[in-house]
């Protein structure tokens, strides 16, 4: 486990001097000393740019495969709960199954404000080793359950609050030791999700028909105890927020706990109300497109194969947009979003015109790549919007507030595949909403660049004051020069 100590790093020294750290080409940042002097200076802190951070950024790699890949992988977990605890022909059936792993990427999400408050309290190592403990627990008591009621709580909940405060750690620590390559390193990082969600459904195919539900949910405890041991590698480099100094207390007052002030900025709520606008519609194939293709082209198809194509296009949008992302300048990078929801919103339209397997399949690839592409950028964007100190509660509060469409999406098609018998209408449907969302998302480079120059213009007016200021005491002292030749003559 690495040491607290900054220096094993080969970090160079707070004194060195600027132009020896610029031609190492690590990116700065300035940040306040943590000195117990009073007036502290600030001090410029040094993104390593690589070092220790090659090593967070696989561990995060890990964290985003195997939280995202076992979420991703549901469709297959959902065909035998299916024939775990009931019969196929059940007309609720799928309704209430479904509900196991929307309540459980919901949970995910729901659980992301609170979890950025204790990132920010007791940080990203132990706030992520304690949520893969937790996600531990819940998924190795789910495997002893023999009903879907208990299901809802131990897999819908336990685990997957364990998988929300094991995950959001992951993005905040890169931006401790990355900023110029931090679109290229998330790309690389929400890449680990794509290369689980190629490898997971075959592997649970094999373990279903081999060891049954419940051993195949031990085996997968295996990755959940792995991410405990990745946690433990995210070493903080930016300076500890101050606690209570009235109290003494770790803690810092409530109202400083949950931050308010990332709500001041109008990009930053259009965005946080576009991206989950867009996202009613985001889960319904990852759960429901495995039983929609058993339907329309027999047990016998290789419905893995296309979660396997969403997976592979997934991981090659996520490195190809990542590092695109880096070369669009400012929240011009929403531009990219607006792109990948509205080609996901097409595409989930396409499914049930595909009557040929396919077609499918190109339609899973294109809706991979834009999958990738929306995923990697989204850190990277809330870094723009509100800036290093606040990005934690802000892609806290974006991934809480993406909860409740994640949630009621895939049960709302599953009631529409019950009542009306296809999944035709839930796929159509489902696609409307990206589309809506990625239109709002146009909105925020105008309003982005409308506040610069508003703040620009605020400067300069400001300044002229301060020079008018300056200027009074010269004024004053001419026209009483002027005043006093008048009186002499």
């Amino acid at each position: 486990m690495p040491g607290e100590d900054r220096a094993e790093q080969g970090e160079e020294p707070a004194g060195a001097p600027a132009e020896e750290r610029k031609e190492n080409g690590d990116s700065k940042g300035t940040v306040p000393e943590q000195s117990a002097a009073a007036g502290a200076q600030e001090v410029e802190f040094v993104h390593p740019e690589g070092g220790w951070g090659w090593v967070v950024m696989l561990a995060a790699m890990w964290c985003n495969g195997s939280v995202f890949g076992i979420q991703n992988a549901f469709g297959i977990l959902f065909l035998s709960l299916l024939r775990e605890f009931g019969s196929e022909d059940d007309d609720d059936l799928r309704f209430r199954t479904a509900w196991v792993g929307s309540l459980s990427m919901g949970m995910i999400f729901f659980c992301s404000p609170i979890v950025s408050v204790f990132t920010d309290v007791l940080g990203c190592r132990v706030t992520a080793v304690g949520g893969a403990a937790v996600g531990l627990v819940g998924l190795l008591a789910s495997s002893f359950v023999t009903s879907l009621g208990p299901m809802y709580f131990t897999y819908g909940i336990v685990f997957a609050c364990g998988c929300s405060f094991a995950y959001q750690p992951s993005l905040v620590i890169l931006g401790h030791y990355f900023k110029k390559r931090l679109g290229l390193v998330n790309g690389i990082v929400t890449a680990g999700s794509s290369f689980f969600t190629i490898t997971l459904p075959f592997v649970l195919s094999g373990l279903l028909e081999r060891v049954g539900l419940q051993n195949t949910m031990r085996v997968l405890c295996i990755l959940m105890f792995v991410l405990m041991l990745a946690g433990f590698t995210y070493r903080p480099l930016l300076p500890v927020k101050p606690g209570n100094t009235r109290t003494g207390s770790r803690f810092p007052p409530l109202s400083k706990m949950f931050n308010i002030n990332i709500w001041k900025s109008l990009g930053y709520r259009i965005w946080a109300f576009g991206i989950p606008a867009a996202l009613y519609g985001y889960f319904v194939p990852y759960v429901h497109l495995m039983k929609h293709v058993e339907e329309r082209f027999g047990k016998e198809a290789s419905k893995e194969v296309l979660l396997m194509c969403i997976g592979i296009t997934s991981g090659v949008g996520r490195l190809i947009f990542g590092r695109a992302a880096d070369y669009v300048s400012g929240v011009n990078k929403v531009y990219l979003q607006v792109t990948s929801f509205f080609v996901i919103g097409l595409m989930s339209m396409m499914i049930p015109l595909c009557h040929m397997f396919g077609g499918l399949i190109a339609v899973c690839l294109l809706m991979g790549l834009f999958d990738g592409c929306f995923i990697c950028i989204m850190a990277p964007i809330a870094f723009e919007l509100v800036g290093d100190k606040d990005v934690s509660q802000a892609i806290g509060f974006l991934l809480g507030l993406m909860s409740v469409p994640m949630t009621v999406g895939p049960p709302i098609a599953g009631f529409l595949r019950d009542r009306l018998g296809s999944y035709d209408v839930a796929f159509y449907l489902a696609g409307i909403p990206p589309i809506v969302g990625g239109a709002v998302l146009c909105v925020i480079p105008w309003v982005e660049a409308r506040r610069k120059r508003r703040e620009k213009e605020e400067a300069l007016n400001k300044d002229q004051d301060v020079t008018e200021k300056m200027m009074e005491p010269e004024k004053a002292e001419q026209e009483a020069r002027s005043k006093t030749s008048e009186s002499v003559l």
